[in-house]
């Protein structure tokens, strides 16, 4: 277990977040900056939901992140997912896997759901232009 890495991904919407997890002193990174000052607060609140769930587990242990795609809110589910899915393949904790699927089954399934695609005859994917008779 010396020079382990874990490896793994979380999608919402168009966002894509890659996760590595290797030895450390428990630091996590999203995009290259410390996740302390990630801003806006709510984001950074969710995107540490898995951590703090997994406590001890975390503190030895560095998480990088490189996420793209999407807007801050997909950014942060797809990060989080990726970030359980990290921890719980770093730990192989059935206990701690069990305690994530209770919490939020989001944190280790990917949400598959994608933005209907807009069609003619209207301003988006359902909705249609109104008709006029006059």
């Amino acid at each position: 277990m010396t020079n382990k890495v874990c490896n793994t991904s979380g999608k919402k919407k168009t966002a894509i977040a890659r996760a590595t997890v290797r030895k450390g002193v428990g630091k996590t990174r999203i995009n290259k900056k410390p996740l302390e000052v990630l801003e806006p607060e709510f984001v950074k609140l969710k995107i540490m939901e898995p951590l703090m769930l997994a406590e001890d587990a975390v503190s030895g242990i560095d998480i990088d992140v490189t996420v793209n795609g999407g807007g801050i809110i997909g950014q942060a589910n797809a990060v989080r997912t990726a970030i359980a899915r990290g921890i719980v393949e770093w730990t192989n904790d059935t206990a701690l896997r069990d305690a994530y699927m209770a919490y939020d089954r989001s944190l280790l399934v990917n949400d598959f759901r994608q933005k209907e695609s807009k069609k003619f005859g209207g301003p988006g994917a359902r909705a249609r232009y109104q008709k006029s008779y006059r």
